[in-house]
């Protein structure tokens, strides 16, 4: 087995740890057989998973921003806290952008990726949809598999109603899109579906679709981005596509080759490309522009 061999399987074990059964103690077993010992086993979980203490591609302190913890109310009685994230000198008012995280939750990774987005001149807001159940928590093992036991339907609600809360914001021109990455991404397609003509563009990064049958439902510019090497996802991506073509969706769809699951975030070694990522920011901006306007 090349080491590029064991690379790519070794994602794609990681991949369905996070994302489907959760046993780290039957992925661990399994990984130490395909790694040769533990030893080996513990390096090649260390470069894929994400490093908390990575850096910022933004700087927390930048100046050209400002930044705030927030909070709202999606339903009487019912609270979202999230990061908030501007341009420092803007007179006017300026689109806004959701900024949906991964499974993982709201953590700093996703909030460095929110300032990404205020430097383009957006309003950025990261919502924490974990914020009903307290908010996420350090450990991010527990945070996954409090995302996997959320409500969904009551987050998609908490998504839309974020959706409504910025249309009417007077910081706001009206004009909302969303960019979601894993989890995230899943939730900006099934956003698009709930929140209907309150959402302008939307972005997803390789999150597994819903059913074609919604397509109908959307009325969002849609910007499609897809990892080459990510099985999982990419068996949804083809029929979501062609529903939205047939229901006349405005969609762009592009399948970035030889990249793994998560190609935009940094703070993975292994799965982070930085041309993908770079080439994907870089469309996903001009999108936005283009449809935020």
């Amino acid at each position: 087995m090349t080491d590029q061999d064991l690379r790519a399987r070794a994602i794609a074990l990681y991949d369905r740890f996070t994302h489907d059964h959760h046993d780290r103690r039957a992925f661990l077993a399994e990984l130490t057989t395909l790694a040769g010992n533990a030893a080996a086993a513990n390096a090649l979980i260390a470069a894929i998973a994400a490093n908390p203490a990575a850096a910022a591609i933004v700087p927390p302190d930048d100046k050209r921003l400002k930044t705030t913890e927030t909070s709202w109310q999606t339903a009487p009685g019912r609270t979202m806290r999230g990061y908030w994230a501007s341009p420092a000198h803007s007179p006017t008012p300026l689109p806004a952008v959701i900024v949906i995280h991964e499974n993982r939750g709201l953590n700093d990774h996703i909030r460095d990726v929110a300032r990404r987005v205020a430097l383009a001149g957006f309003h950025a807001l990261a919502p924490d949809f974990l914020s009903p159940d307290g908010g996420t928590p350090a450990d991010e093992d527990k945070a996954r598999a409090m995302i996997s036991a959320l409500n969904l339907p009551a987050a998609v609600a908490d998504g839309a109603a974020t959706i409504r809360w910025l249309k009417s914001d007077r910081r706001t021109t009206a004009r909302i899109g969303a960019v979601g990455f894993c989890w995230g991404g899943a939730m900006t397609n099934r956003l698009a579906i709930a929140a209907g003509s309150a959402l302008s563009a939307a972005v997803p990064y390789y999150g597994p679709a819903p059913a074609p049958t919604e397509a109908a439902k959307v009325k969002a510019a849609m910007l499609l981005q897809y990892a080459g090497s990510d099985d999982r996802v990419n068996q949804t991506a083809e029929p979501w596509i062609t529903a939205l073509k047939a229901t006349h969706v405005p969609v762009t769809a592009y399948f970035y080759e030889g990249t793994a699951h998560a190609f935009n975030n940094d703070t993975s070694a292994e799965r982070y490309d930085k041309a993908a990522a770079d080439l994907a920011w870089n469309r996903t901006i001009a999108f936005l522009k283009e449809r935020l306007g």
